[in-house]
This record gives structure tokens, sequence and C-alpha cells, in this order.
């Protein structure tokens, strides 16, 4: 069995999984983002490190564990890891594409929203006692319902926002170095 060390605490079930198929887990007991010498003081015995996007994972890393085998990271990327020395080292490099697809459509549309129907703005005037009573116009935004949206990058995320602009029955525009028909054929789309 594995010795797995992870720099953070991280979301989902993912550390009732190792230990329950007899591996030996130490998780990093703060939310303290690990700078490359602590993760190299704490990394100890481990087989496999657990990273998180915040964590730079430098040829030190592996250089000052040879018994290193995998550095799973908990991002969509690995830009935070040095892949030639991982390469060099015969350490395998893992991310999770996927983990963030969802979270991160939300949050554009949470942006979407707030921006086309001032939220920030009229937060400041209740918060700075300026509101006085409702009037017409004030704060009115824009309707989102029935508008366009022009999506730039059509791949897991930018679908997910497309899918989301569906339910307000918006036109979808996209653009994607590749044409994206899954996208044209369900939502309407166009490039």
């Amino acid at each position: 069995m594995a010795h797995v060390f992870a720099t953070q605490r991280i979301p989902g079930r993912c550390f009732e999984l190792i230990t329950s198929r007899g591996h030996t887990l130490d998780v990093h007991p703060t939310d303290e983002i690990l700078s490359t010498l602590r993760i190299i003081e704490r990394l100890g015995p481990a087989e496999v490190l657990i990273c998180t996007l915040a964590n730079e994972i430098t040829a030190e890393v592996f250089e000052s564990a040879p018994q290193l085998r995998m550095v799973a990271n908990y991002a969509v990327g690995y830009n935070n890891i040095d892949m030639e020395a991982a390469a060099r080292a015969g350490v395998a490099v893992t991310n999770t594409p996927g983990a963030l697809t969802e979270a991160t459509a939300d949050l554009t549309w949470a942006l979407l929203m707030a921006a086309a129907r001032r939220v920030v703005e009229g937060d400041r005037v209740c918060r700075a006692g300026e509101f006085h009573g409702w009037l017409p116009t004030l704060l009115l935004g824009r309707e989102v319902h029935g508008a366009s949206i022009g999506i730039i990058g059509a791949g897991r995320i930018g679908a997910a926002v497309a899918r989301r602009a569906k339910g307000f029955s918006m036109r979808i525009f996209y653009w994607s170095r590749s044409p994206k028909p899954e996208l044209e054929l369900e939502l309407g789309a166009v490039r």
C-alpha cells in the first residue's frame, strides 16, 4: 500500500476512498498554503503527493523525494508543477480537468447577473444608507432573458455557460478554434 501526503484538505470522498483501500494518509492539518520548502519537509516517505494549484511543485521536490511515484494535482491544469522534472524523475502527474467546470460556470453567471442587474451597485447604495425609496428606473439594469450572449472558448466551461444561457432563452454565439456541433444542435448556438 502507498503512503499519501496531501498539502490541504479537499472536498468530497477522496480521502475516505484512499484510506478505505488500505493506503496511509497524512493530511496537512491547516489551510496554510505550503511553500515548496514546507512540502519537502512534510513529504517524508510519501510515494503519492496530493497538491493544489496553490502549491509549486518544483524540481527540488522531485530531487528530495526519490520514492515519489505520483503527484495528483487537485486542479484543472498543471502549470504549478515542473513537468520536465517530473518526467526526469519518472513521476506520474494527474489533474482534475472537470472538477471546476460547473462551479466556474455558476460564478460566470453570478458575475453576469450582478453586472446586468447592477447588484453590487445596489448593495453599495443600501449599505451607505442612500436608498430613499423605489423609482421605476432606479438601478434598472439590463434584461438578461432573451438577450444575446457571446462565449469565447467553447470547451467544458464555455459549454456549461451556454447551457445556462439556454435556460434564459438567450441567443448563443460562440467562438472556438473548432466547430462544436453538439452545442449547435443541442442549444442552437452559432459560431
